[in-house]
């Protein structure tokens, strides 16, 4: 008999060692900014031998890792503590952009050196872009000559599409608004931009990300004004930015106006007071009265379900109209703003095809209900009309324009016998 104890089960295995490239890399920039500083250093102020050297250290240093960093050092000459101050126990280097001449030419070369560095190192794209934002959270801890060279930067790298307007939403902040930071700032990234491309690129990009209609938030609420704006920005030389913001602001109050008009319409308000309304919003806001019964054609014409048969449509229209004809007629007072209304209901008649053969009947009635006059339908005829369905409008109204031509030389001829 056995007497020996069993044996108690044991775990056996290799035993492997953690590769070092396999352990966690403890986040220490100071070797990367000594070296990046160093070679900063060597190559000096030659913008060209620095993009070369940020190309070759690209693939020995840790840019993915570090790239924060590296921007500090290129825009600032070290890493940047919380508020914008250098951080005083690093390395530091006197080659950098805060350093450089204050001048549109050093800044468009040092664009360069951020576009080449960036091509070539895709990944640091949305790197760079979050750097931009955090240095103009941090404006008030740069000085003024900083500012503006960082400003230069930002225009031209905007023109060159290297980052997104998206980055302005930093200088809605409220203790750079509220300081003059943000709107000294951003006349000199205008200015920069601008001479890069021209208004129209700059209002295409603000448009892009929503921020066409938030620069006068540029300003305290107490300066937060069209008026305000506009000599800002005219008394530093840059009238068609403050031209663009009036007039996107003149597009936002038409947008408020036809909506609340619709509104009242839906109610069933009385159409003086509609009038009145209307009229008080229009000095308001600085609109002519060929942009405000544009305005009223389009609110008329929104709050119907039209049927979607032509035979049907045509006697639908007609009755509409003629029951806002007097809002019509008080808004057409002059022969421009006839044209206009004739424009637009030539535009809306083509745009939605149930009422291409409606044109003729609509013209008709507003004419009638003295909306139109006789002097305006005849110069819409000659040389007012749009090239939307031409051919079709013009023969729909070949008769009618025949009968009124025919009823002004009677009407002239008795106006010779008379005398």
């Amino acid at each position: 008999m056995n007497n020996q104890k069993p044996q108690k089960p044991t775990l056996t295995g290799q035993r492997f060692k953690t590769r070092k490239r396999d352990e966690k890399e403890r986040f220490d920039p100071t070797q990367f900014q000594e070296s990046i500083v160093q070679g900063l250093n060597q190559t000096g102020s030659d913008l060209e031998a620095v993009a070369k050297f940020l190309d070759a250290s690209g693939a020995k240093l840790d840019y993915r890792r570090y790239a924060e960093t590296l921007f500090d050092i290129l825009v600032a000459g070290g890493m940047l503590a919380p508020g914008g101050t250098l951080s005083d126990d690093m390395t530091r280097t006197e080659f950098c952009l805060f350093t450089a001449n204050e001048d549109l030419e050093t800044m468009q070369a040092y664009a360069q050196v951020f576009n080449k560095l960036i091509r070539r190192y895709k990944y640091l794209e949305k790197g760079f872009e979050e750097e931009i934002k955090k240095l103009l959270l941090f404006l008030k801890g740069f000085d003024e000559s900083e500012r503006n060279k960082l400003a230069m930067l930002t225009g031209i790298l905007l023109a060159n599409g290297n980052i997104s307007a998206s980055i302005l939403n930093s200088l809605f902040n409220e203790n750079l608004v509220k300081e003059g930071v943000s709107a000294a700032f951003a006349v000199k990234l205008f200015k920069s931009w601008i001479n890069e491309k021209d208004i129209n690129c700059v209002a295409c990009s603000l448009r892009k990300v929503g921020m066409d209609n938030r620069l006068m938030e540029l300003f305290p609420a107490n300066k937060r004004s069209p008026e305000h704006f506009s000599k800002y920005f005219t008394d530093a030389g840059l009238k068609e930015l403050s031209d663009f913001a009036r007039n996107q602001l003149s597009i936002g109050a038409r947008k408020e106006l036809q909506k609340e008009l619709q509104e009242q319409m839906a109610r069933g308000d009385p159409q003086k007071e509609i009038i009145s309304y209307t009229r008080e919003e229009m000095k308001k806001a600085g609109l002519s009265e060929q942009a405000m019964v544009s305005i009223i054609w389009t609110s008329v014409m929104s709050g119907v379900e039209w049927n979607k048969k032509e035979e049907l449509v045509t006697e639908q229209a007609i009755k509409h109209l003629k029951q806002y004809s007097p809002l019509l007629k008080a808004f057409t007072t002059q022969g421009q703003s006839e044209i206009s209304l004739l424009v637009k209901v030539q535009e809306y008649c083509y745009d939605n095809i149930h009422f291409m053969k409606a044109f003729q009947k609509i013209v008709v009635l507003l004419y009638k209900a003295d909306v139109l006059s006789e002097e305006a339908i005849l110069k819409w005829y000659t040389e007012g009309q749009l090239t939307k369905g031409k051919s079709v409008f013009l023969e729909q109204m070949k008769k009618f324009v025949e009968w009124l031509k025919n009823a002004e030389e009677e009407s002239e001829s008795e106006e010779e016998e008379a005398d």
